[in-house]
């Protein structure tokens, strides 16, 4: 029996998830998908500046797991940079402390999220899949995909999402109050 992988802490999701050559179209590119660990991996050890035991610690992983993470999300980085790849941040198998998908430590509520869990051995796919949730289930807040509704919780006002700006950043227009996912 295969040793269950560890979910990671990423305190970081980016507005923008996907980065092509210039003049090139997209249907002429191969992609390289990096997951949002390997790219929390490169945000603390590169922007940070942690050394990867510290690194390691606030992903809450062993640091030879760090380090493992760190090379793969470099060489897929640099194949895409020398062999002119399109470059996808997508998936993984991570929880955000916000509870919602939202980020940093202190924003958001509920458990967590992880994307793409088990790509591949049918535990579900895409953003939304919650690792505690049942396998193949779509849930939570970005089940939607990136069609959807912003909700205010308080006054019940909706309004479209807008892909890449995530709900909870969101004031609603008539109370002030921040928006969640519908």
């Amino acid at each position: 029996m295969v040793r269950p992988r560890k979910v990671k802490v990423v305190n970081y999701e980016p507005n923008i998830t996907y980065f092509k050559p210039r003049a090139v179209p997209l249907n002429q590119l191969k992609e390289v998908e990096i997951t949002f660990e390997e790219l929390e991996t490169l945000r603390l050890s590169n922007l940070e500046k942690l050394n990867q035991e510290d690194a390691a610690k606030k992903m809450q992983i062993h640091q030879s797991t760090f380090q493992r993470t760190l090379t793969r999300a470099k060489e897929k980085i640099t194949d895409a940079l020398i062999n002119g790849k399109a470059i996808k941040i997508h998936g993984g198998e991570y929880k955000m402390p916000g509870g919602d998908g939202t980020g940093p430590i202190g924003q958001g509520r509920g458990l967590g999220r992880g994307a793409g869990l088990g790509q591949g051995r049918g535990l579900g796919q895409g953003r939304g899949f919650r690792a505690n949730q049942g396998a193949g289930r779509m849930n939570g807040p970005l089940a939607a995909g990136p069609m959807g509704v912003c909700k205010c919780p308080k006054c019940g006002h909706e309004q479209p999402h807008i892909r890449g700006q995530p709900c909870v950043q969101i004031k609603c227009p008539k109370c002030e109050t921040l928006m969640e996912r519908e």
